[in-house]
């Protein structure tokens, strides 16, 4: 058999300096891979996410991406994308503009800005859904999981799940000392998964950096991530709650934020959000984020 060639990188994204952000494995020229070699590469780069970079397979976009955790294939992810087009734009094959980027949950609309050594991606995508906040057992559940007590929790955030192209159940804190300290028990998540149906836990406290700002940590057993640096994906979901709560102000049909989150791990990183309102509900949400590449290599396989 003919060895087949791929280029594979370290990105890190949603931060300006390497070794902080959230690390994405990025594989060009996938094509060649067959799904069982995409996961086991996904597995061996060891990154919360890995993302595989195909031709289009038809005119309603201009480049197929596929995302896979160290156990599974997911539908979409935030920082995995701002990591892609991070590698388009340093091998050349990306300029300022906009690309529709397929993936397992849709089609997505990508403005690429700045050139390499500044890179600028939004990602445009539905609002999410919110179910109704959940019930007092469930809450009291996952308090004993996070190590909490109801006085912890944010008065004006009521637990919910939101879904989308990903599920996760949206948590608030009254503070910034109260996230930091946090050492949730992450099996116990990983058995909640299923009857919250939330594959990961976004908590977060409100004007943390000042106004208009979160500080956010999530965790996500149940893909294999115990804890997420910075997750794009999950901030969007973030940034449509809180409009829907009242809790961001909205401008000429527009609200934003910017969200930090990582430091616990030594990973900071921030994610611009903007979500459009109509009749005070959001509609879209649009994450922004840049990236900075740690390594690039060729991965040669029989």
């Amino acid at each position: 058999m003919a060895k087949r060639t791929v280029q594979v990188f370290q990105v890190d994204a949603f931060t300006k300096q390497v070794f902080t952000g959230n690390p994405a494995g990025v594989v060009l020229g996938a094509e060649v891979l067959a799904d069982e070699e995409m996961q086991a590469i996904a597995r061996e780069l060891a990154n919360s996410d890995t993302a595989f970079v195909l031709p289009s397979s038809g005119p309603d976009h201009d480049l197929h991406v596929r995302f896979f955790t160290p156990v599974r294939e997911a539908g979409f992810v935030g920082h995995a994308t701002v990591a892609t087009f991070a590698a388009l734009l340093a091998v050349g094959r990306a300029e300022p503009g906009h690309v529709r980027q397929k993936s397992r949950a849709g089609v997505f609309d990508v403005e690429i800005a700045g050139g390499v050594d500044d890179p600028r991606i939004a990602v445009t995508q539905p609002a999410p859904r919110f179910s109704a906040p959940i019930d007092d057992a469930s809450r009291g559940k996952l308090l004993d999981i996070l190590g909490l007590d109801s006085g912890a929790l944010d008065p004006k955030c009521p637990p919910v799940v939101a879904t989308g192209n990903s599920n996760r159940l949206l948590i608030g804190l009254r503070s910034a000392e109260q996230l930091a300290q946090l050492h949730p028990d992450l099996e116990g998540l990983k058995r909640l998964t299923p009857h919250l149906g939330a594959e990961g836990f976004l908590v977060f406290v409100r004007d943390a950096h000042g106004p208009g700002t979160t500080e956010s940590r999530m965790f996500s057993p149940a893909l294999g991530i115990p804890e997420d640096p910075v997750s794009g994906n999950a901030h969007g979901k973030l940034g449509a709650y809180l409009v829907s709560q009242g809790l961001l102000e909205v401008e000429h049909g527009r609200a934003s934020f910017v969200g930090h989150q990582g430091t616990s791990m030594h990973r900071p990183g921030e994610v611009g959000i903007e979500v459009a309102v109509k009749d005070g509900k959001p509609v879209a949400v649009k994450m922004t984020g840049t990236a900075r590449i740690v390594f690039r290599t060729e991965l040669a396989l029989g």
